[in-house]
């Protein structure tokens, strides 16, 4: 009876260990990965957010303002619904136009990080060239 009871705590303490394991080799998100378009709702919530801050200034709960958000939006009609739905298809179509491009990249090989970092330095290296030469010139001045 001894050996059993011992054993128990073991097997408890593997499964945990396992499970945490598993939790570390999950794949980290990509950053340059487009983020999926609001939907017809948050794109209505967007204007309703600035005309209901308008209203009541001194409100400070966000709770309040999805609840009267969501109230809002069910009360709309289909009519009043079309501009927050067409500008929500066109969020989509863009996003997926992106989307394309990026599985495209991503299928060449290329995660797109290489892209923007390079980017980045290029800048970052024009904008110490200027420095070095503003600062040249005002070296000269004092000279």
């Amino acid at each position: 009876m001894g050996k059993s009871r011992a054993a128990a705590p073991k097997k408890a303490d593997a499964k945990l260990k396992t499970k945490s394991a598993g939790a570390s080799k999950k794949a980290a998100k990509d950053p340059n990965k487009p983020k999926r378009p609001a939907s017809a709702f948050f794109v209505f919530m967007e204007d309703f957010r600035v005309k209901f801050k308008k209203d009541h200034p001194n409100n400070k709960s966000v709770a309040a303002v999805g609840k009267a958000g969501g109230d809002k939006w069910k009360s709309l009609s289909e009519a009043e619904k079309a501009p927050y739905i067409a500008k929500a298809d066109k969020r989509k179509t863009e996003y997926t136009k992106t989307m394309n491009a990026y599985n495209k990249r991503i299928a060449e090989g290329g995660n797109g990080a290489d892209d923007e970092e390079s980017d980045k330095s290029k800048s970052e290296v024009q904008n110490e060239d200027e420095d070095d030469d503003e600062s040249g010139e005002e070296e000269d001045d004092d000279e």
